[in-house]
């Protein structure tokens, strides 16, 4: 194996300096007018100085230039897709090989995930903010959108290989960004080292593929999870898929396979600043089961992930759910037990919460039963919070970095205990 070393950050950004990004040219400026509206999530960009200095610390200073040239060079609207969707394939191949270790980018250690998140937001503030030679709607430039973030997130790469047992799975972002922008999410980090990985159990051999997926009610809505999943459910589909899986952050100190998901979304802020309380939309262009249900129970092998015997955090099946009684909802009192809905009952949580992790168990498992894919074993794993940074100014600390690992790496684990028992 070839091991390419990347220089980027100065070890400083280590302990807390910070560098900004390189400047464009006078040609790719006259590109972008940066009055153009973007996200709340997109602006923090320019409003910290975290998001440049991880950037850099990851060793991806160069790939938002290359967008940037790239859009100002194209002639027209199919040429920029096409350049927008090898941006963002040329930006998620490049995070799952540094990742893995197959390349050496930057100063700031592999299983970081902030570069990668915070350089293809970038991306997507760049596309909004592009001002191209010929006219563009408003609904063209979504949609151009749509085109870099999917590929960017991997969804136009888990192709699997032929004769293998075949797993996919799901990480988040990172959130929770204005109360510590700093913040990591190893769901995320699992996802790259997951991410084309291949192993040998009992005689098979078992492929993971893997997406990122954002912590954006919107992003939800327009179908993200059904996208990634939904042709890999499909009955006749030769990618087919034989187990599937979401993961994201949860308690601190334990790895828990959720019994539950609710079809209900609390509405918490996202990373957009936004929440509505309401049941979990359909996704338009992909089945739904009738009725919608309130409830979707795993069917993970949690024993076999529970008897697998990972480190450092115990893992368990959480039975829990939070319900009201029926005609309740949404003003009545909610109670919370572990087992059964109780018959009639309106889903309020499940035992993982109502926020998106909860409905990224949902939406790919309603859809699998849409399809009918029962056959395939689906659910969600929460993994282990992180730590909180013991330095008020770093990007890293030794304890952070200490625990990400442990816990991305008992992540990767369970799932191949998982796809083992496929």
């Amino acid at each position: 194996m070839t091991l390419v070393r990347i220089t980027g950050a100065l070890t400083a950004l280590l302990l807390g300096a910070v560098a900004a990004p390189a400047p464009a040219s006078a040609a790719t400026r006259d590109c972008f007018d940066t009055a153009l509206p973007v996200t709340v999530e997109e602006a923090r960009i320019a409003a910290e100085q975290v998001p440049g200095a991880l950037i850099e610390a990851g060793g991806f200073t160069g790939l938002p230039g290359g967008l940037r040239a790239a859009l100002c060079s194209a002639p027209t609207l199919a040429a920029a897709a096409r350049k927008a969707e090898a941006a963002g394939e040329r930006l998620w191949t490049t995070a799952v090989a540094r990742a893995q270790g197959r390349i050496q980018m930057g100063d700031i250690e592999r299983y970081d995930d902030r570069p990668l998140y915070w350089t293809r937001l970038t991306g997507t503030r760049d596309i909004r903010q592009w001002t191209p030679r010929f006219p563009l709607s408003g609904t063209q430039r979504d949609k151009l959108v749509k085109t870099y973030e999917y590929a960017a997130r991997g969804l136009t790469s888990t192709t699997f290989r032929p004769g293998v047992t075949r797993v996919l799975v799901s990480g988040f972002d990172p959130y929770q960004l204005d109360a510590e922008i700093r913040r990591s999410n190893p769901s995320g980090g699992a996802a790259l080292q997951l991410d084309g990985a291949v192993f040998r159990s009992a005689g098979r051999t078992v492929q993971v593929q893997a997406v990122a997926l954002p912590v954006t009610w919107g992003g939800f809505d327009r179908g993200i999870v059904e996208d990634a999943f939904g042709p890999h459910l499909t009955r006749r589909s030769p990618q087919r898929a034989d187990l599937i899986m979401t993961i994201s952050q949860g308690l601190r100190g334990v790895m828990h396979v959720e019994r539950w998901a609710a079809g209900w979304r609390g509405g918490v802020p996202d990373n957009n600043n936004v929440g509505t309380p309401e049941q979990v939309p359909p996704a338009a262009g992909w089945p739904q089961p009738t009725p919608t249900p309130e409830w979707i129970e795993t069917t993970l092998p949690h024993q076999a992930m529970v008897g697998a015997g990972t480190t450092p955090w115990p893992t368990r099946l959480n039975p829990q759910l939070c319900e009201w009684a029926a005609g309740d909802r949404p003003t009545g009192r909610v109670t919370c037990h572990d087992g059964e809905p109780t018959p009639g009952g309106q889903a309020s949580s499940g035992g993982g919460g109502s926020y998106l992790s909860n409905e990224s168990m949902y939406r790919s498992n309603r859809l699998r039963v849409a399809l009918g894919a029962t056959d395939i074993p689906g659910g969600h794993l929460h993994i282990s919070a992180l730590l909180p940074f013991a330095d008020p100014e770093a990007l890293l600390d030794p304890a952070f970095t200490t625990d990400r690992q442990a816990t991305i790496d008992q992540t990767i684990h369970l799932v191949k205990a998982a796809g083992a028992a496929a």
